[in-house]
């Protein structure tokens, strides 16, 4: 089995970085043949979302960017 280990550094807030990245790093990873991609905790929030996690704004974006982020995960 192969295994992608994405590791990188998402900004709080930044949705559209970070999901642009786990995007990135996933497209990337398939041309490599692995089986499993795997992120790190709150890559699409970003951490530590603290305070924020209290806005259900937030919460409302972080659903729609997480849902848009599997659409396209389901696509390839």
């Amino acid at each position: 089995m192969r295994i992608a280990l994405c590791q990188f550094n998402p900004t709080v807030g930044d949705f559209e970085f970070n999901s642009s990245r786990t995007l990135d790093f996933y497209r990337r990873s398939l041309s490599k043949n692995v089986d499993l991609v795997v992120f790190p905790e709150l890559s699409v929030t970003g951490y530590p979302p603290q305070d924020l996690l209290l806005e259900r704004s937030f919460i409302a974006k972080n659903l729609e960017v997480a849902d848009g982020i599997s659409k396209e995960v389901g696509q390839v």
